[in-house]
């Protein structure tokens, strides 16, 4: 949930995700559009959907046990190596190399001073050097809380990554038509008529071949609604 979306936003969404979806198994065991549902109003719908299908491939892979190690949480949907690295991290306290934004933060205001396109293997080689074997999960913790105050008195300093790309403006883009299309089917199908009367876009069906594409949302009968 926290991926590219404030805490202020989070954390009353989270409480109530988890109030609606207390286990694995009531997570896997609901439709996808009761997981949207719940996660209506954070945007990029993808991971709700990434989330749900990891929840029923560890219900039924791994006996509703969430799987331990870096490779083995690679294989879950939407999983790539620094959000394993991370899970592995404040889950299980093991001692894993991960980067992320308020980490890219600290060691190039430390590391990078005045340097531009720092790639992030030069980065993670010293993670990887000052890395709290002992205690990993306050490690990074501690780096997150400074990467934030570093935001905060210096600047984004992390614009000097290479891996850094700007957010683009979210107030007429694909992404609020995207949630705008699953907040209106959320309340029951509709035609592309339907929608488009209150959606005069026309990137409308260019959206909706993606959506359907992505899983998200099914058609039938000439009727759309989430999948």
């Amino acid at each position: 949930m926290l991926q590219q979306t404030q805490v202020p936003r989070v954390m009353p969404k989270y409480e109530a995700f988890l109030a609606k979806f207390p286990d694995v198994k009531s997570l896997s065991a609901a439709t996808l559009g009761e997981v949207l549902g719940a996660w209506n109003g954070l945007g990029y719908n993808r991971r709700a959907k990434f989330l749900w299908q990891a929840a029923q491939m560890v219900a039924s892979e791994w006996h509703s046990k969430f799987p331990a190690t870096v490779d083995e949480l690679q294989k879950l949907p939407g999983v790539g190596a620094n959000t394993a690295g991370a899970a592995a991290v404040y889950a299980y306290n093991q001692p894993v190399v991960f980067i992320e934004t308020n980490i890219r933060t600290v060691f190039i205001h430390h590391f990078f001073n005045g340097e531009l396109d720092i790639p992030d293997p030069a980065i993670r080689e010293l993670v990887e050097g000052t890395l709290d074997r002992e205690n990993p999960r306050e490690w990074y913790w501690a780096l997150m809380d400074y990467g934030t105050f570093l935001k905060q008195t210096v600047g984004n300093v992390g614009r000097a990554s290479k891996s850094y790309a700007k957010q683009s403006k979210f107030a007429g883009s694909v992404r609020q038509l995207r949630g705008t299309i699953i907040r209106n089917l959320l309340s029951g199908p509709q035609t592309k008529a339907e929608l488009a009367a209150v959606l005069p876009d026309e990137r409308l069906d260019a959206v909706l071949a993606d959506l359907r594409g992505e899983g998200l949302i099914c058609e039938n009968g000439g009727r759309f609604s989430v999948a």
